[in-house]
């Protein structure tokens, strides 16, 4: 069989990359950086309630939700918070190697999820503040679910080399 790569020596898997780095000062203003849309299943919501300790029946007994005005137990609102996590997009491949640390993350929760959902998550760049050789970039957060509904928005700041 031939080789069609005839210079394999050639190959780094450091410069392996999904999509080109980017420096703080070529990010624009306005990008937007999506995530795949994910439905939430029952599954989801077991295995968080596993990881988070949160016992709370308004997540897990139908009729407990029922009983307190919901039409289906409530996802966790920090599960929820989660899809808005910059590496289900690309947004942290740009950064490459300039990335330093997540800063803030802030939400606030609009309209209830329940399994069955679909969700819809983005991150828009709106600020770039140099601070010398440092920047902090800002990106606005939402989510909606598959009846077009924003059920969350926030913002997230994360710190960048220069």
């Amino acid at each position: 069989m031939e080789n069609s790569n005839t210079n394999e020596s050639a190959f780094n898997p450091k410069d392996f990359a999904i999509v080109k780095a980017r420096t703080f000062d070529e990010l624009v203003i306005g990008e937007v950086f999506r995530a795949p849309s994910r439905t939430l299943t029952d599954a989801h919501a077991s295995a968080f309630q596993t990881v988070s300790c949160d016992n709370h029946p308004i997540h897990y007994d139908a009729e407990y939700a029922k009983r307190y005005g919901h039409e289906a137990p409530v996802v966790h609102g920090l599960q929820v918070l989660a899809f808005t996590a910059p590496g289900a997009t690309l947004l942290p491949h740009y950064f490459g190697n300039i990335f330093i640390s997540f800063l803030e993350l802030s939400c606030s929760f609009l309209k209830e999820v329940h399994s069955g959902d679909t969700l819809y998550s983005s991150l828009t760049i709106t600020d770039l503040t140099p601070q010398g050789d440092k920047g902090v970039v800002t990106t606005k957060v939402t989510i909606y679910n598959q009846k077009s509904e924003l059920v969350l928005e926030g913002e997230h700041k994360y710190l960048l080399k220069r």
